[in-house]
């Protein structure tokens, strides 16, 4: 093999590998643009086409879905048509599995069970000859005889076994690569056209079927509908109609005994009914929740009606999305808080209430089974109950408020001020440090939980009702089970249905004028909601606005109540745990409150230093980086003087160095990688300070200033010598950090390439001149045995 490769074997190579890089690149994109522009746009216009309401749109889709206009737009409405498609034959399929595993509703059940043959009655058999068995014929074969007319085909195909045509058969299984096109073959054009029609066929069953089934009932109704909503109310209606339709069709076929036709009404019956009950149960129930809170918390934000009306004319949409984000964060922290106080009531306080915790509760398999009457029951039951809980928790404590403390509200949430407060960096401050560590945090559940049991054990005392509430004996002070033997299934199945808690129903002793008892406890329950509500209310945000004052003195009045409530809230949880923890220090004397304390003021220290040089120094050094690297140029004329704010460089750096810190940790492994991962498991308690200061702290500080310092070193200290004008010098001060860094990517560019190109010449010579890399006239082992004979015949002859 050569040294050198002659120039035109390297240049074959290289065009060798060009052409394949070329070829590759055309492959993709035509996969690209199969998938990312053919199939939304055709989804986009179809849809488009069939809800025009004229004919010449249908006339000319061929024409406009070639058309260049608005492409970019048709292209992401269509994402979101073929998305919309996609999960709807998603849950038609997943819907279908429920029904074959879990059954169907029982009326559906008992039209499709089998006709139960008749059985067969054995006769005695008193040892008589069979004189009427059919004779078998001369060279006849009986049929479990060892003849080939007996023979189960399969047994044939399984002598044939051949394996090659297995493995060329799981070969040619369809995975995403082959579907998608990215294994290099052109199979996944078919693909693509089973996919636009797919989209077509979902189009016009599941949007356009509807849509003009509900407008022609609600012309013969003599309804009209208009407005930004109109379209899916009125493909709503055309579910509700297409629903009421299968369910006639499907008694006329019970009548007719069309058992095929009435189990294929009857299927469709039920999809309709899933997903009328999941749009209602998802989207409008949340949607109301989402409005009645609204309403009911104008008077916090001193806002009207005519406020609400002009916001959903200006963005309709955008106004119900919000409210039905508001609705389903309601709704989730409400059962949550549901299945936290089933942990301390007795099982069966809450039987009107489904319990989530149960293995066998299933809301699909509900939809399914149960008629509509009940599911509309307890849908209007349900409204009730977070109806009541809103009125209780938001719109009295509002009025309590007002009338205890006339100028505490409204809340602060339109702030229009010149203060140095960027909007921005108190928003970034709130999402990336006060909000994770506040949900982070598990004690809040802890100490909800222990109140709750509290109340509960005061409310049951005063009213005579422990047995009820509580059951006969507190579960705290029931004594423990005996551990159960390792390594039983049983006892392990067990353990999972009873981890959040008992299920089911548990006895009570009914005392005298129970239902006088029960009412005084709905009216205690309401008292307390009002109190505990009006508390959270005012407790947080009255001690956010002292530290705001505190902090920024021109800006206390102008701050966001969202900043406030969560500067209290985490001033609270702070003071809660540091009185938790002194609480708990202080049941072993005092020495060893003095111990604990002098142990944690260590810690704090060092966390301290930690914490001045990661989440300090480190952000204000990568924000200011940035500022001048990227923001700068492009926002700032030559003509005008930047300003730097030290606040939102601070807070922008903290966002940034999060960042880049998740990406460091999905990279190679390597130095900083390392020493992140391990700051991260000593935590808090066992951190090493010198460690973090000289492996993570010092050089992110070397490098980040090295970059700050060099190129105003070289602007301010070496420019000034070599250029005169001041123009030239501003022009250069101003643009040397962008200057530098495509300077640095440039580098970098380049040595990627030359590596890339050290590893292509390898690459062309080992195609070349290498035969193989592996000796073949080779035995190790043999070799081994030489060099020790050799070895032991040189010691015996030295001997």
């Amino acid at each position: 093999m050569p040294r050198r490769l002659p120039i035109r074997d390297v240049v074959g190579g290289l065009v060798t590998s060009v052409a394949s890089a070329v070829k590759d690149w055309l492959h993709y994109t035509l996969v690209a643009l199969a998938w990312l522009g053919i199939v939304p746009l055709t989804a986009c216009r179809t849809y488009r086409c069939l809800f025009s309401g004229s004919l010449d749109p249908v006339i000319s889709l061929p024409f406009d879905i070639v058309s260049a206009e608005n492409l970019a737009k048709d292209v992401f409405s269509g994402c979101f048509v073929v998305t919309c498609t996609l999960f709807s034959f998603i849950g038609l399929v997943w819907l279908r599995e429920q029904i074959m595993h879990g059954g169907g509703p029982d009326w559906m059940e008992r039209e499709n069970l089998p006709v139960a043959p008749a059985e067969e009655i054995p006769l005695p058999d008193n040892n008589n000859d069979r004189i009427n068995e059919a004779p078998v014929e001369d060279g006849g074969v009986r049929e479990e005889g060892n003849g080939d007319a007996g023979e189960d085909p399969l047994v044939g195909d399984e002598a044939n076994w051949n394996p090659m045509e297995w493995d060329r058969a799981a070969a040619e299984e369809l995975t995403w690569a082959r579907l998608l096109g990215l294994d290099g073959s052109m199979v996944f054009l078919e693909h693509v056209f089973w996919v636009v029609s797919l989209n077509t066929l979902f189009i016009v069953v599941f949007a356009f079927c509807p849509y003009h089934i509900g407008r022609l009932g609600a012309a013969v109704a003599g309804l009209t509908a208009e407005g930004p909503f109109a379209g899916p109310l009125t493909a709503l209606a055309g579910y509700v109609l297409v629903g009421t339709i299968l369910a006639v069709l499907h008694g006329m076929a019970s009548l007719l005994r069309l058992r095929s036709a009435k189990k294929a009404l009857g299927f469709c019956y039920v999809v309709v009914k899933v997903a009328l009950l999941s749009v209602v149960e998802i989207g409008v129930i949340p949607l109301v929740c989402g409005w009645w809170l609204d309403l009911c918390s104008l008077s916090m934000f001193d806002a009207t009606l005519k406020d609400r009306e002009a916001s959903l004319q200006a963005a309709p949409w955008t106004l119900m999305f919000i409210h039905w984000l508001v609705g389903m964060v309601y709704v989730y922290y409400f059962a949550s808080f549901i299945l936290l106080l089933r942990e301390v009531l007795r099982p069966g306080v809450l039987w009107f209430l489904k319990n989530l915790n149960d293995p066998d509760f299933s809301p699909v398999q509900e939809m399914i089974h149960l008629s509509v009457w009940s599911h509309i029951r307890r849908l209007v039951v349900s409204a009730m109950i977070f109806g009541t809980a809103v009125l209780f928790m938001l719109w009295l404590p509002i009025r309590v408020i007002k009338y205890v403390l006339p100028g505490f509200l409204p809340y602060a949430v339109a702030v229009h001020t010149e203060a140095p407060v960027n909007e921005l960096s108190l928003e970034l401050l709130l999402l990336q440090v006060i909000l994770p560590a506040l949900l982070e945090q598990s004690h809040t559940r802890t100490w909800l939980k222990a109140g709750l049991r509290a109340w509960c054990a005061c409310a049951a005392g005063a009213l005579g009702l422990r047995s009820y509430l509580l059951g006969e004996a507190s579960r705290d002070s029931e004594p423990h089970p005996p551990p159960n033997p390792p390594h039983q299934l049983g006892a392990a199945h067990q353990a999972l249905v009873w981890r959040d808690g008992p299920a089911g129903f548990e006895p009570y002793v009914r005392v005298s004028w129970f239902p006088l008892r029960l009412a005084a406890l709905l009216v205690l329950v309401a008292i307390s909601l009002v109190m505990a509500s009006a508390l959270t209310l005012v407790i947080p945000v009255a001690i956010g606005r002292k530290v705001m004052a505190l902090w920024l003195p021109k800006a206390s009045e102008g701050v966001h109540e969202l900043y406030t409530a969560a500067c209290g809230m985490y001033v609270s949880w702070a003071a809660g745990r540091g009185g938790a923890l002194a609480a708990g220090w202080a049941r072993g004397g005092r020495a060893a409150l003095l111990d604990r304390a002098a142990l944690w003021a260590h810690r704090a220290a060092r966390a301290t230093f930690a914490a001045l040089a990661l989440l300090g120094l480190v952000p204000l050094m990568f924000g200011l980086l940035l500022e001048l690297v990227l923001v700068i140029p492009l926002r700032v004329p030559l003509e005008q003087s930047p300003v730097l704010f030290v606040w939102q460089d601070w807070a922008l750096g903290v966002l940034y160095t999060k960042i880049v810190c998740a990406l460091t940790m999905m990279g190679p492994d390597w130095s900083m990688r390392r020493a992140i991962e391990k700051a991260y498991r000593d935590g808090i308690r066992e951190m090493d300070l010198k460690f973090i200061l000289t492996e993570v702290a010092a050089p992110l500080v070397r490098w980040l200033g090295l970059a700050l310092a060099v190129p105003y070193a070289l602007a301010h200290s070496a420019a000034p010598l070599l250029v005169s004008s001041p123009a030239q010098r501003n022009l250069l001060a101003r643009r040397v950090y962008p200057a530098l860094l495509l300077l640095a990517a440039l580098a970098a560019l380049a040595v990627f390439q030359i590596r890339q190109f050290r590893k292509l010449y390898e690459h062309i010579k080992n195609d070349k001149y290498l035969v193989g890399q592996r000796l073949v006239n080779y035995d190790h082992r043999r070799h081994k045995q030489q060099q020790q004979q050799q070895q032991q015949s040189s010691v015996s002859s030295t001997n």
